[in-house]
Order: C-alpha cells, then sequence, then structure tokens
C-alpha cells in the first residue's frame, strides 16, 4: 500500500504542557483519515505541525515519502496544503476569485498559461465566472469555502488538510461541501485529512479514523469498525453526544 502521509512519534510541548504526545498514524495515497477529538485534545497542534506551522519537539513526518523537515516552505507547500475553518479569514479580502488563484499559480508554476487552469479549478469546485470576479465579501460562506479549497489544490498537493473545513457552515451547505470534497477524491490523486470535532462528519467522508484525547491517539482503526463498536471510553463518550441520525 502506498503512503502518502506518515507521521511517527510526533511530540510537541510548550512549557510543561504537553500538547502532542508520541502521535504516529498512516493516510494511504488517495484514502482519507478523520483525527477526531474535542477541544484541547492536540488536533489542530498536530495540523499546524504537519504544515510546519508549528515546529515539532520530536518526530517525523513524511509526505510522499519525502521528509518535512527538510524542505523549504515552498517545496513543502508544493506536497501538503490546509483548508481552514474560517475561509473568510484566510483569503485576501483585496483580491478577487481569480486573481486569488492567479497569485498562487504565478508563485508556484511560473510562465505557465495561468487563465486555463483557474478555469479548471473554479469548475472542479462548482463555481463560475461571476464567481471569478467576485470579492470574498461578495460571496457566500460555502462559496469561500470552495474558493478556499480550490486555492489549495491548485498546487497540486498530495495531502490536503481539511481543519473543521465545514464547521462554520449550516447543515445543508455542509452536506454541498463534503459531497464536493468526495467527487475532487474520486476524480483525482490527493488524500483528506479531516481534523474535526464531529464523529458525524467522519462517518460521512474518511475511510479511517485516529481518536485523540489529551494529546495522544486512544483509538484508531476503520471508521465503519470504530463507530459501530468502539473500544475506547472516551470514544464511546464522544459516539453518545452525535444525535442518532447523524449518521
Amino acid at each position: 500500500m502506498n503512503i502518502d502521509l506518515e507521521v511517527r512519534g510526533l511530540r510537541k510541548r510548550y512549557g510543561t504542557f504537553t500538547a502532542v504526545d508520541d502521535v504516529s498514524f498512516d493516510l494511504a495515497a488517495g484514502g482519507s483519515l478523520g483525527l477526531v477529538g474535542e477541544s484541547g485534545s492536540g488536533k489542530t497542534t498536530t495540523a499546524r505541525l504537519l504544515l510546519g506551522l508549528e515546529r515539532a519537539d520530536a518526530g517525523t513526518v513524511l509526505v510522499a515519502g519525502r521528509p518535512l523537515a527538510a524542505l523549504d516552505r515552498k517545496a513543502r507547500a508544493r506536497l501538503i496544503q490546509i483548508v481552514f475553518q474560517d475561509p473568510f479569514g484566510s483569503l485576501d479580502p483585496r483580491l478577487t476569485v481569480r486573481d486569488c488563484l492567479t497569485e498562487v499559480l504565478r508563485l508556484h508554476f511560473p510562465g505557465e498559461p495561468y487563465a486555463p487552469r483557474v478555469a479548471e479549478l473554479l469548475d472542479q469546485v462548482g463555481l463560475g465566472p461571476r464567481e471569478a470576479g467576485a470579492l470574498p465579501r461578495e460571496l457566500s460562506g460555502g462559496q469561500r469555502q470552495r474558493v478556499a479549497i480550490a486555492r489549495a489544490l491548485a498546487v497540486r498537493p498530495k495531502v490536503l488538510v481539511l481543519d473543521e473545513a465545514v464547521a462554520a457552515l449550516d447543515v445543508s451547505v455542509q452536506a454541498q461541501i463534503l459531497g464536493l470534497l468526495a467527487d475532487i477524491r474520486a476524480a483525482g490523486a490527493v488524500s483528506y485529512l479531516f481534523i474535526t470535532h464531529d464523529l458525524a462528519v467522519v462517518g460521512c467522508v474518511a475511510d479511517h479514523v485516529a481518536v485523540m484525547r489529551r494529546g495522544r491517539i486512544v483509538e484508531s482503526g476503520p471508521t465503519a469498525r470504530v463507530l459501530s463498536a468502539p473500544e475506547h471510553e472516551y470514544t464511546r463518550l464522544l459516539l453518545d453526544s452525535v444525535p442518532q441520525n447523524a449518521f
């Protein structure tokens, strides 16, 4: 089995507090892994370590077999990208959607024709010419999240990290974005790491799940098995908080 993301022994401390403690997991090529836990469990810190936004105290991260610690920022960005919970905060309010995507392409693929690729990306996320000329404030929350996904996909990364990427959207828009992500994954060579507190979301999108508590992974395995027969009491507690009709 080919592995797109391999994490081993990841650890991060802030003073005497250990935010991430010996975290290890694999994400198969073209696969989807849900990293689940309540606020403060360490999942977002883990995401920041994977993206190089924080420096790990110990451990290794490999994307497509390449150690991220040995790569510069641009090379790392070509392998792994992130979509945040708040797309409005991550988009430049002064740039139209077209200019936002063109800026990324110009940075990573200088000299290539940008217009066809921009149109391709917009079509991939279900947006068109009207949205291309719009500023972020002129779009809905769901449309802004589609733009954020298009921007992340622009560099053709191996791994896309989605950090609570649908948590701020209403239920109907959540379903649309999750369906979009499923279609993109089926059509292309990208793997997903879903960072979320919501096991219902994981049940919709992830092949495997890893449950975090107090900086450690306490249970992991195929999603269907973990959701139907959880072994750890914390996983059972998370499941008990999910409405019965959510899966």
